[in-house]
């Protein structure tokens, strides 16, 4: 008789949680807005003016990184790597695996998790002009 009831109650609760669909969504909604924690909030812009443009001299071997979605070029030279910006990549896309001395402007971003603690320096070359190539 016990397994009976136990066996009934079940099918009945079984019933209900897939008649209820919005009961499926409370866990999911829950996952969510509590993840929503992890991502930083984006800072606001504090009115200041920009930094004067640097021009540098860049020796180092040019290399592709990256995922095949989001490829990005790099000069890696003997202290730190130079990401090449978005539209300047066509100009040394054929030049990978080669020993190149680029001038352009420098770009400084400091990088921070979302935790906004500090993640490094992206260092980015724009307006690049190619002087030699090994």
């Amino acid at each position: 008789m016990t397994i009976i009831l136990l066996h009934l109650t079940y099918q009945r609760l079984k019933e209900s949680l897939l008649m209820n669909k919005s009961f499926l969504f409370v866990p999911l909604f829950l996952c969510f807005a509590s993840s929503l924690f992890a991502f930083g909030a984006k800072e606001k812009d504090s009115g200041k003016a920009s930094p004067a443009v640097t021009i540098v001299q860049v020796t180092g071997i040019v290399r592709l990184v990256g995922t095949a979605n989001f490829p990005e070029l790099q000069i890696k030279d003997s202290e730190m790597s130079w990401y090449i910006a978005k539209d300047e990549m066509n100009k040394l896309y054929d030049l990978q695996h080669r020993t190149v001395t680029v001038e352009g402007e420098e770009t400084v971003m400091e990088l921070k998790f979302g935790n906004g603690l500090p993640a490094g320096t992206r260092r980015e070359l724009k307006n690049i002009r190619i002087i030699s190539v090994d």
